[in-house]
């Protein structure tokens, strides 16, 4: 996301962030080049396919170069064993040869700055890398697998037995009264049941967490594969935000203090391993696991938060960091495995380094121990004697009351052959499935508002309260990601936008103004300048959190902005017009506002606005030309919309046929029927979404295309993303997975432990044998920049790592045994070495990377295995 229509930018930051002139004017002019000079311009020379380069033309400007180019420049530089190594941000900081040997000459000399400085890590030191030890086999790869399907059937039979057994006693009730009071009884005990169940099954199961490692694939693998996805499926994951959550993790052995206030649905898997002190503030898209797969193992470590630390939005904490008293880590940024952040201080950026900046922007209120206990109470009583009655008895009263449906749902009322079945089903699946659609886009646009008018802009209010009540229920429900993906990457999002409350001035169409995934805090001050285009996985945080109170305000985007993937946009933003933000960027709250200007990184620093090569499809753009163009792709994503609708629905009306057929079986084989068709829906879902993206590709493979939004190829790319594919998450961690990714396209090697990535063009993806794909990861092989398209192939070698969060864009090459740090952002275009860890944002060789032994021997293991 880095070429964008705007004039570059005159001054770079220097190596400590700040900006200063020298990047485009020549240095030392009458000076002969040097050795460095020399071989970094016949590089250069080489990749641009020139005779020759001057050594003071800037790279962006005068030689029309962009960051793809650039990244193969610095890949083949450092296969010159005569050239020092160079990174993709030493080529935004230092824009002509001339200037980019001198400030090498002086890193590798040791007087100056030159490229930026590695962030210093503090005590406790880096763990030592993990020991050398060769994947497990295919044998044991299989084992694993089948254990993991058997615990599914036991899982599945178990509440098979308890949901027969609880719905007879349910409907043996005399009145509408006695099936209430029933209901209520079971679905709490049920409810009870399934909270308790996981804590029982992890101190059974585990016990204690404790520092270790073992390789995936193993029985003890499997033992924490179970502890894991229980902890997933707990209800208990719905109270984050909510007193009761942090009691939930104390059971599991959580130590954290009074106050705490925890904002994120990641779970933390081992619990034990966690220690919050008392005030602590831990922001939504945070990872803090206490585990994480490397190399083919499971390594699991502390983490460690003192009194009123700060978690900020999208960070990442590795296992073994810690946090003093009074510290913060702001927004999208990261701690590596062995940082630590002193007590008081402020840290950013991935890997984070030291700021001044105060990311606590809301003053205290008071938010006692009497607030927060009344309101877990009133929490329970809502749960026990509403939403569980109505969700355990619903179906029964209605079906008593409505006697139409009550005949459907009969069993014996028709054969499983029988056309009356499918009548019935198609039926149902209609009212109930497009009777969501409606009812709840008008619910949408109506009930947020009413709970808007107790919430005011700028005012300070305690947690637990009837206003943050108001502001949880409005951020649920108009982030309901069924609408943002129907309406997403076509015109229709911008009405869509404006009706959930979006200031988004004059719009300029473009047909793809917001991706599938934006998401907020409130719709009602969420600001979006004109001409601005955003792409997937925008989250505005016009919300800021104490541990004890919260306050909204206002953020705003400027005019003609692009916003690239995963960007967490706060209020108080120092950006204004015409900047492009980066994949992955940390946007600044401080500083001058920045316009005219991209930003990459985190921290940030300033990139250009533009290349040469964005000009190509601006005739596309303007005009007649427009109007045709975005009539044309308006019709084409009609279709697609129609058809996203569909799919869902004819995927809920084949679960409807197995549900009425499940009733039909009951009266012959009881809750084993129940269980039939809970292992059923998890056979046939995957297997159906697999058959649409397969039938949409019609059921050839994806190319690299360059090309503008406005071509079909473009039009039919978007609708691949249409597909449903939530279905994903369930499989993390199990071959089925690896099963899945082939029949979708990937080119995927033997023995790959997915743990929650993420790939959005799987026939573009390549993964080699024995690779290691941690939680949150993901590979992205295309671009969508300012109206210009873009895809790429991107490889994995055999015995990669990809860290936890960590973002792999096209073009890219990761060589066998390679690592990519967690809360990395691996640009595009980029060749990591063989063996080589990576790490940081964007992503460069780490100098204290230990060369893993660990993880060459994997790959060649795999290699001589396959």
């Amino acid at each position: 996301m880095l070429e964008k229509s705007a004039e570059s930018p005159t001054t770079v930051p220097n190596g400590s962030g700040a900006t200063g002139p020298g990047a485009h004017g020549p240095a030392r002019e009458n000076t002969p080049p040097t050795d460095t000079e020399r071989g970094l311009a016949e590089v250069l020379a080489g990749v641009l396919r020139v005779d020759r380069v001057p050594v003071d033309s800037n790279f962006f400007d005068a030689l029309g170069a962009n960051s793809l180019v650039m990244a193969q420049f610095c890949a083949r530089v450092r296969k010159r064993p005569d050239l020092p190594s160079v990174s993709i941000k030493d080529i935004y900081r230092h824009r002509t040869i001339r200037l980019l040997a001198a400030a090498l000459a002086t890193a590798g000399n040791g007087t100056g700055t030159g490229v930026a400085p590695a962030p210093v890590l503090v005590d406790p030191p880096a763990p030592a890398p993990s020991r050398a030890a060769p994947p497990v086999g295919t044998p044991q790869y299989v084992l694993c697998g089948t254990l993991q399907f058997l615990l599914f059937l036991g899982y599945s039979f178990l509440v098979s037995l308890l949901v027969a057994q609880g719905y007879a006693w349910i409907s043996a009730g005399a009145n509408a009264a006695d099936v209430y009071v029933r209901s209520v009884v079971f679905g709490g005990a049920g409810f009870v049941g399934m909270c308790a169940f996981p804590v029982a099954a992890k101190w059974i199961l585990v016990g204690r967490w404790k520092e270790s490692e073992f390789p995936v694939w193993s029985l003890a693998y499997l033992r924490f594969w179970t502890v894991k996805v229980l902890l997933h499926a707990n209800p208990m994951v719905l109270f984050v935000g909510n007193p009761l959550y942090v009691l939930y993790l104390r059971a599991l052995g959580a130590r954290i203090g009074a106050g705490v206030t925890i904002l994120s649905r990641s779970v933390p898997v081992c619990t034990d391993l966690l220690t919050v002190g008392a005030g602590t503030v831990i922001r939504k898209e945070s990872f803090l696991l206490c585990y994480r797969a490397h190399a083919g193992r499971i390594e699991t470590g502390p983490v460690t938060l003192g009194r009123n630390v700060f978690i900020g939005e999208k960070t990442v904490l590795d296992i073994a960091t810690s946090m003093g008293d009074g510290a913060q880590l702001g927004h999208a940024s990261s701690l590596h495995s062995g940082q630590s952040v002193p007590g008081g201080q402020r840290w950013h950026g991935s890997p984070a380094q030291r700021t001044e900046l105060d990311y606590v922007r809301v003053p205290p209120a008071r938010c006692g121990t009497l607030r927060r206990f009344g309101f877990g109470l009133a929490t329970v009583g809502q749960l026990f004697l509403l939403s569980v009655p109505l969700a355990v008895g619903g179906l029964y009263m209605l079906s008593t009351e409505v006697p139409a449906l009550n005949d459907r749902l009969a069993p014996g009322a028709a054969g499983l052959g029988a056309s009356r079945l499918y009548v019935h089903a198609l039926v149902i699946s209609c009212v109930l499935f497009f009777g969501f659609v409606v009812v709840g886009a008008v619910a949408l646009f109506t009930v947020p508002r009413l709970l808007n008018l107790f919430v005011e802009p700028g005012r300070v209010y305690p947690l637990y309260g009837l206003q943050y009540s108001a502001h949880r229920a409005i951020a649920r429900i108009t982030n309901v990601k069924f609408f943002t993906w129907l309406f997403g990457d076509s015109s229709y999002i911008v009405p869509y936008l404006r009706g959930l409350g979006y200031d988004l001035s004059r719009v300029e169409q473009t047909g793809s103004n917001f991706g599938t995934e934006v998401q907020h805090e409130t719709p009602y001050l969420c600001s979006v300048g004109s001409g601005t285009m955003v792409a997937d996985g925008l989250s505005i945080v016009n919300a800021d959190f104490s541990s004890t109170s919260f306050r909204i305000s206002r953020a705003s985007i400027g005019r003609h902005n692009f916003l690239g993937n995963n960007i967490a946009y706060p209020s108080g933003a120092r950006t204004g017009d015409d900047c492009l933000l980066a994949t992955k960027v940390m946007v600044p709250l401080d500083g001058e506002v920045r316009k005219g200007v991209g930003l990459l990184g985190s921290p940030c620093f300033e990139i250009p606005r533009s290349v040469e090569r964005d000009s190509r499809f601006d005739h596309l753009r303007t005009g007649a030309e427009l109007r045709r163009n975005l009539a044309a792709k308006n019709r084409w994503n009609i279709r697609s919309m129609v058809l996203f609708l569909l799919v869902r629905w004819f995927f809920f009306f084949v679960l409807t046929v197995l549900a009425l057929a499940d009733v039909e079986l009951y009266g012959s084989f009881g809750h084993a029927a129940i269980a039939a068709f809970l292992v059923a829906t998890l056979a046939f879902t995957p297997l159906y979404f697999v058959l649409v993206e397969r039938a949409i590709v019609a059921f050839r493979g994806l190319r690299p295309r360059l090309c503008s939004i406005y071509d079909p190829y473009f039009w039919w790319h978007e609708r691949l993303w249409k597909v449903p594919d939530e279905y994903l998450d369930v499989f993390n961690g199990t071959p089925f997975k690896n099963v899945i990714w082939r029949l979708l396209g990937v080119r995927l090697g033997s023995r790959v432990f997915d743990d929650g990535c993420y790939l959005t063009e799987r026939m573009l993806t390549t993964i080699g044998n024995d690779c290691t794909l941690n939680a949150g990861s993901k590979i992205q092989c295309h671009s969508q920049e300012d109206g210009t398209f873009k895809s790429d192939r991107s490889t994995l070698g055999n015995g990669c790592t990809l860290g936890v969060g960590s973002h792999v864009h096209y073009g890219v090459a990761m060589g066998d045994g390679s690592v990519l740090a967690p809360d990395s952002f691996l640009m595009k275009g980029e060749e990591v070495p063989r063996n080589a860890r990576w790490g940081g944002n964007p992503a460069t060789e780490m100098s204290d990377a230990a060369r893993p032994a660990a993880t060459d021997p994997a790959a060649a293991a795999s290699a001589e295995r396959d």
